[in-house]
């Protein structure tokens, strides 16, 4: 059984809702694999991606996964997309991404990679990688410039600056905000005209958008992949890490 997520059937959606509420949400190991399965093993015709209040995803946890800024570099691993970055992204299952809260970090890039973002007006989104000295994830490179243009894009990755709803559908980050208490019914409302429509034709628009928009995602989770792996091992990485854990300003000294 999953131990960080839940995952619950509603006739031909699912909905998939990562529970680490006093974390908020930030994500383990675990949850990476569990997130992983949950989107592989599907036979739902549609998904929603959600979380328990009060955040969406906080991205990862700062402690199990970039050793509290006291360690040098990451587990050596050979570089490739992300495992739960590839499920949700070569699925053929279209994907909502019910977002309730801040989506920050892998958290942002968690909303990307769904299909559609339906937001609370609790929700805020930034791109934090750059405030720990790495570089985000695949779709902050390639999807977010599509939904937002590569100037807001460039923005959002260099300052690490974070915006509210509004301003998330104002720039077409988000298709919709509604109040927080209608986030879910509104999410299963689309999920369900989505998966009342014919599976077989929603699968095959969905591959064919991959094809004529998005780019080779392995290929660029590769250079991702030995990017992270360099700035793991930077004095700005773990100062990032400190200063966040240690609730100050950062002093980057560029190497």
């Amino acid at each position: 059984m999953p131990e960080e997520i839940d995952v619950e059937r509603r006739g031909e959606i699912e909905i998939v809702t990562i529970n680490r509420p006093e974390a908020r949400n930030a994500l383990t190991r675990t949850t990476y694999r569990e997130i992983e399965a949950a989107v592989r093993e599907t036979r739902a015709r549609c998904l929603i991606v959600t979380a328990v209040d009060p955040a969406f995803c906080s991205g990862d946890d700062v402690k199990q996964l970039m050793g509290g800024g006291q360690e040098r570099g990451a587990p050596k691993v050979a570089p490739r997309l992300t495992p739960a970055a590839d499920a949700l992204l070569y699925t053929n299952v279209p994907v909502v991404a019910a977002v309730n809260g801040a989506a920050v970090g892998w958290g942002m890039e968690l909303a990307l990679m769904a299909d559609l973002r339906v937001a609370s007006t609790r929700a805020r989104f930034g791109e934090l990688f750059v405030k720990r000295g790495l570089c985000c994830d695949v779709p902050g490179l390639a999807r977010l410039a599509g939904l937002i243009g590569r100037e807001r894009a460039a923005e959002m990755l260099f300052s690490g600056r974070i915006i509210d709803a509004d301003e998330a559908e104002r720039i077409g980050l988000v298709s919709r905000v509604v109040e927080h208490d209608a986030l879910l019914p509104t999410a299963i409302e689309l999920a369900e005209t989505i998966a009342g429509n014919p599976p077989l034709a929603v699968q095959r628009l969905k591959a064919g958008l991959r094809k004529a928009i998005d780019p080779d995602w392995r290929d660029l989770g590769a250079w991702v992949g030995e990017s992270l792996g360099e700035l793991f091992q930077t004095d700005d990485h773990r100062e990032g890490v400190r200063a966040f854990l240690e609730k100050r300003a950062p002093r980057y000294v560029g190497h």
